[in-house]
């Protein structure tokens, strides 16, 4: 390909966008990152990752770099609105805790993985516009450049340049509350600044202030209104005035690393796809960040995402399976949405919400009340509906958990993003899908069923011991066999 020729432009290089690039890396795709940003952001919108998060980094070989950089929190998806069940909530992962990690960190650690493999990432580089026709797509850049690409995917976050240009309906609820986030210094002693935050949060769960490292401190304080212009930072005055209305003090804050809004709007993509153009991560959807899934949501995009769309540029995707992207995850950021916008309203202050608050808080003392939860805070419960059985099958269309084996782990056989069989039986056979596909034979592996197939994102595709229904669904997922 020439230098300006790409299989894939990834417009956006947050979390998201590089999780994608790595992932399409794996399987040798040409492809380009575009961040409208000269410099890697510092503001701290996310503070860790959720325990499918990180099962997503082990499967790819990355868990240990996270690690070491962050601190691991006991009680994954164990908080609902700030509720927090009485006893520790048990989940069906090797990984039941919370990755403590500011976003900077995670965006440094994934832009590093994608440019690792070989990603063209261009910072300070803005896509201006696009035409698709039915042999790829054009790509004006704001310098005046041009790129030339198979694929396109929108990871330009909420305002999605691209999103808008497809002309895809966002439909939601509009913002309603708004909250002020601040990194700053304060002048006022560390315990004073716990007792007060304290104090407040009794009454106010829309409050909160405490370290975030850098002698700074994270404040997050309700505003007055919803802005006209969220894009516009609120100042250091506004942010003074809004803590002091809350807390009695503006702690003597100064020196601010960021000042930035959020709201409680909540929106989702009608399509995730339009021709050769796909979205994921806040350009398909934005919900209140209560609850820390939004970037957790979109590396699960991207993971879910990579291979589908690298199977595509290879050639080799069965028909609608680049389509089961967004007939997978959308229902994923539908109940999220639903989620974070319920939790939103249980921090509300107001006789109702509270009264609600109370009962729930009951409701989580039962342990199946709070699993339930965990399970869809943590992305661990998710199951995507491919159209199987239930009842022994109960695996079909969930991620599969890590599994000691005889060699070591499941999960290493995972990093280089193929599909696999695990077999027990030792009697089957991957066949004309070796080039796509792996077999790893285990007598002893405590797997509930003969064998399952395991798509690139640790999905279970198939469960069973029949070599022809296990060839059945190899094509499905994996498209014709090289032996025909």
């Amino acid at each position: 390909m020439g230098s300006d020729e790409f299989d894939v432009v990834i417009a956006g290089g947050g979390p998201t966008g590089m999780m994608l690039a790595a992932e399409l890396r794996l399987h040798g795709v040409e492809v380009v990152v575009l961040e409208r940003d000269a410099e890697p952001t510092r503001l701290v919108r996310s503070l860790g990752l959720h325990p499918r998060s990180i099962e997503i980094l082990d499967q790819r070989g990355l868990l240990e770099r996270f690690l070491a950089e962050g601190t691991a929190y006991p009680g994954a998806g164990g908080s609902f609105a700030g509720i927090v069940p009485p006893h520790p909530v048990e989940l069906d992962t090797a990984h039941g805790y919370v990755l403590g990690l500011p976003q900077p960190v995670t965006d440094r650690l994934l832009a590093e993985r994608a440019i690792e493999l070989g990603a063209d990432v261009r910072r300070g580089t803005e896509l201006a516009s696009f035409e698709q026709d039915e042999g790829g797509v054009s790509v004006e850049l704001a310098d005046g450049g041009r790129l030339r690409a198979r694929w396109l995917v929108g990871c330009d976050g909420g305002r999605s340049r691209i999103r808008r240009h497809l002309g895809v309906d966002f439909p939601g609820d509009a913002a309603t509350t708004e909250w002020l986030l601040g990194e700053v210094e304060v002048t006022t002693a560390p315990e004073e600044v716990a007792a007060i935050s304290e104090r407040v949060r009794a009454t106010h769960r829309g409050f909160g202030i405490g370290p975030a490292g850098d002698g700074l401190y994270r404040a997050v304080v309700p505003a007055a209104t919803v802005a006209e212009d969220r894009t516009v930072a609120p100042t250091l005055d506004e942010f003074r005035e809004r803590l002091t209305a809350f807390a009695g003090t503006d702690f003597g804050a100064h020196s601010p690393r960021s000042l930035t809004r959020f709201t409680d709007a909540t929106r989702l993509a009608e399509r995730y796809r339009v021709g050769r153009v796909l979205l994921a991560g806040d350009a398909a959807h934005v919900h209140p960040p209560l609850g820390g899934q939004g970037l957790n949501l979109g590396i699960q995009d991207a993971f879910n995402l990579g291979w589908k769309l690298a199977a595509a540029v290879a050639g080799w995707a069965p028909e609608g399976l680049l389509d089961s992207y967004g007939e997978e995850r959308r229902p994923v950021a539908a109940e999220v949405l639903t989620l974070t916008r319920a939790q939103s309203e249980l921090i509300s202050p107001e006789p109702g919400p509270q009264a609600v608050r109370r009962v729930l808080t009951e409701v989580l003392a039962f342990p199946d009340a709070a699993r339930f939860i965990a399970e869809r805070i943590s992305g661990i419960g998710i199951r995507y509906d491919l159209g199987g059985a239930t009842g022994e099958a109960e695996l079909l269309g969930r991620r599969l958990r890590d599994l000691p084996l005889a060699g070591g782990r499941l999960y290493e056989h995972l990093h280089a993003g193929r599909g696999l069989v695990l077999d027990r039986s030792g009697a089957l056979s991957t066949g004309g899908w070796a080039d796509r596909v792996d077999l790893l034979v285990d007598a002893g592996v405590a797997l509930p069923a003969p064998a399952a197939l395991l798509r690139p994102d640790g999905h279970v595709a198939w469960l069973g011991d029949d070599q022809g229904a296990l060839d059945r669904a190899l094509e499905r997922w994996f498209g014709a066999s090289s032996a025909e």
